[in-house]
């Protein structure tokens, strides 16, 4: 079911209308974050129907044991839940003594949801009939700040339609939760402490294993047509339990709001402080700033996100509204101010995948961080590589790996691997080589070399002794091959010779090998501190460069392409477009023996290295393979139409780009793959973004230099992104026959575009024809 019900403005995304079938979808669209938290769009009042639960704290989460049938040695003993945590948004509502409740009531008219994306906010509004006939204006808004990060805040407003009411409002919170997927249905928190007073309340627990100790607070206050009233609230108490009962009279007309602040404290960021007086201090700043104005510093500094990272397209709304809610959920997740976190696939939207790092973050968000944020955002990322080192020795070491050799994890909450499917876990290695490709990529972009001698090199060299340990000489090929592996192409397990794997292995090894003898040239104290730590010698590296320069690359010659492993073309290659539609996803209607068996790719793997390497390519070499594997591409990776649509810009195919660029930045809202309700695609976003910079602006990085090649979909007027190029905020603003570039900052910069030298100097702007 596509999700037609969203109507496409540029800022927002609205809902119009009431269905109970949608409510787990939207639940998941207009979801909320702060980079410190986030929470999927649940109702404040009780909603009996059906709902997915889902309030979640960056960098908290639970070991939930392994669950197989047959252990394996090596077995990730655990899979990391990121995990609900206690809910602070409630309000239970009554009316002349009825619940409100939308599974129940007798009519529900005039239902509107809106995330306003410009300004950081969530607005939920309707009129409802009550079982008792009383009828109902209400107002709900809510965010969660940036300004202060461990807070959020509620306002709730119940207007009386046609008479007299008595209205009572019960905020509270909830440490009785439970997740949507458990392995064994194990207790995730302990509750320690539950404190209330005034019109403060605080939850004290820990999570159980990691031992997260966190205090879910609410403070809130009542307000009669939009004058605070002298109330002291009722206290209520339980087990995992506790509320504030408010009572109020209104006349027909009146408008009775409740004001809720509520959020977490974490001892992680506190260590050794009492979380509950960290609570009220926080409290104390969201009340003396109150609801309004805490609004508008929100607005403030989306603002300033928006200043930075906007994209604009005229002449497209739906395709606006995609872009927007790409960057809009990227911002939400990650803001880059603390390095011991990262960017899950979900996000705060949900639960599925667990862990909060893949190699997502190097392959694709990376890019978007790099040029939409200072540098500092982007070498965080790399700096948690780094400080998960040892682990990813650790994880290497418990597959019979030595000497130091380092496997990053698939995926991973603390840089110990928590992935538990065999055939991706110890099978999908080609992760090693996107993280040796972002630190390449981070240098290439911003300049800075310093990251190598001081972090950098370390982590190759940790990779490439993975690889050389990983390869093995094939007598029959006189070639060094990588055996038993899953490319990106998650339908093919257990390959010889995947094309990707074994061109990332060279690359990175030979990457190494230079990276060395710069350091070694450039920075002396770094490289002797590096060679005794490692224990590095000239003999291991020569190893190293023997496999390098032996690796085997499956190839056709009657196809002219190189194959995705050795056993491509013994499968019955019928392309996408002659299966039958009612087949497809297939990998929700076919076996996974069927798939395997099968052709179809699901997302981008030997086009994913031409994405990568593409100066290692000609044109004509991308076409033929680009032409070679796109059809029999189903697409069912969030990762896969990205990919396809730079690699369709760059050869001129539009409208193959666009109608990738489409699928990608609307994958959630059109619901592409039909499971959006169990949360949005977050790192695939940073695909989307790419798509457009890359892909129709055609901008790369090479020599030092800024270079772009812009196309643009004929259905758009225009369009415009900015990049932080090395302290140089440059603006391209494509338009159907001309580009216009502008920057801001002192300097002038040289780019280049469609191969043409261009000066940009700053208060000038200069049009370049196409």
């Amino acid at each position: 079911m596509n999700q037609e019900y969203l109507k496409a403005t540029p800022w927002s995304i609205i809902e119009e209308g009431f269905d109970k079938e949608l409510v787990q979808s939207s639940e998941s669209i207009f979801s909320l974050g702060n980079g410190a938290m986030g929470q999927r769009a649940n109702f404040e009042e009780t909603y009996t129907g059906e709902t997915f639960q889902g309030s979640y704290i960056a960098g908290v989460y639970y070991p939930d044991k392994t669950r197989v049938g047959w252990w394996k040695n090596g077995y990730p003993e655990y899979f990391a839940k990121v995990l609900n945590a206690p809910n602070w948004i409630g309000i239970n509502i009554w009316v002349n003594g009825e619940a409100l409740d939308l599974n129940t009531c007798k009519e529900v008219n005039g239902y509107s949801r809106e995330l306003n994306m410009k300004e950081g906010w969530y607005r939920r509004t309707f009129e409802a009939v009550l079982p008792n006939d009383r009828k109902i204006q209400v107002e709900a808004i809510r965010f969660l700040s940036l300004h202060l990060d461990e807070v959020g805040a509620i306002q709730y407003n119940v207007t009386a339609i046609d008479s007299d009411l008595e209205v009572k409002f019960q905020p509270y919170l909830d440490s009785g939760i439970t997740n949507e997927d458990s392995n064994w249905d194990d207790k995730f928190w302990n509750t320690t402490n539950i404190d209330v007073h005034g019109n403060q309340g605080f939850i004290e627990a820990y999570t159980m294993k990691t031992q997260f100790k966190t205090c879910t607070f609410m403070q809130s206050q009542l307000l009669l047509n939009g004058e605070i009233l002298k109330k002291e609230p009722k206290s209520t108490s339980k087990d995992l339990w506790v509320g504030h009962e408010y009572s109020q009279k209104i006349s027909k007309g009146d408008t009775l709001s409740l004001q809720k602040f509520g959020g977490y404290t974490v001892e992680r960021n506190h260590q050794g402080k009492n979380l509950v007086d960290i609570s009220k201090e926080v409290l104390k700043k969201a009340e003396d700033l109150g609801f309004e104005t805490l609004l508008d510093k929100q607005k403030q500094s989306w603002a300033e996100i928006w200043e930075m990272s906007d994209i604009t397209i005229e002449g497209d709304v739906k395709a606006q509204q995609g872009i927007r809610f790409n960057i809009f959920q990227l911002n939400q997740t990650y803001l880059g101010r603390d390095s011991r976190l990262n960017i899950g696939p979900k996000g705060f939207t949900g639960e599925k995948y667990g862990g909060s790092t893949y190699w997502d973050t190097e392959a694709y968000c990376i890019p978007f961080y790099m040029a939409t944020k200072n540098q500092q955002v982007a070498r965080n990322l790399l700096k948690y590589r780094y400080n998960h080192l040892q682990k990813a020795i650790e994880n290497a070491q418990k597959l019979g790996f030595t000497n130091g050799a380092a496997l990053y994890p698939m995926v991973t909450m603390n840089g110990e691997e928590c992935h538990n499917e065999w055939e991706i876990t110890f099978e999908e290695i080609h992760r090693n080589g996107a993280i040796a490709f972002a630190i390449y990529n981070y240098y290439r972009f911003t300049g800075d070399y310093s990251y190598i001698p001081e972090m950098g090199l370390e982590v190759l060299i940790g990779i490439a002794r993975f690889w050389h340990q990983r390869a093995s000489f094939s007598e029959q090929k006189q070639k060094y091959v990588i055996l038993g592996v899953t490319g990106p192409n998650e339908y093919e397990n257990n390959v010889n010779n995947n094309w990707y794997t074994n061109y990332l292995a060279q690359w990175c090894i030979n990457f190494t090998v230079e990276q060395l003898q710069r350091v070694h040239d450039g920075f002396e104290d770094d490289y002797r501190r590096i060679v005794g730590k490692t224990k590095l010698t000239d003999g291991e590296v020569a190893h190293w460069k023997k496999v390098a320069d032996k690796m085997y690359f499956p190839y056709s010659e009657e196809k002219q392409v190189f194959l995705q492993q050795d056993g491509f073309l013994d499968k019955e290659l019928i392309t996408v477009k002659d299966l039958p539609s009612a087949q497809r996803p297939i990998n929700q209607k076919w076996s996974w023996d069927r798939i395997l068996r099968s052709p179809y790719i699901k997302q981008a793997d030997v086009l994913q290295g031409f994405y990568f390497f593409e100066d290692h390519f000609s044109k004509e070499e991308l076409k033929r393979h680009f032409d070679f594997y796109e059809p029999f591409t189903v697409h069912e990776s969030s990762l896969s139409p990205c990919v396809h649509s730079i690699q369709a810009a760059k050869l001129n195919q539009m409208e193959q780009a666009y109608k990738f660029y489409l699928r990608t930045s609307r994958l959630d809202l059109d619901d592409y793959n039909k499971e959006v309700e169990e949360g949005l695609h977050i790192t695939s976003m940073a695909g989307t973004w790419m798509s457009i910079v890359e892909g129709f602006g055609g901008m790369r990085v090479a020599d030092d230099q800024l270079l772009f090649n812009p196309r643009i979909p004929e259905k758009w007027d225009s369009y415009s992104f900015k990049i932080n190029f090395r302290g140089s905020v440059v603006k391209v603003s494509v338009k159907q026959k001309e580009t216009e570039f502008s920057i801001s900052g002192d300097d002038s910069i040289t780019i280049r575009c469609n191969q043409k030298e261009v000066e940009l100097k700053p208060g000038r702007d200069i049009s370049v024809p196409h």
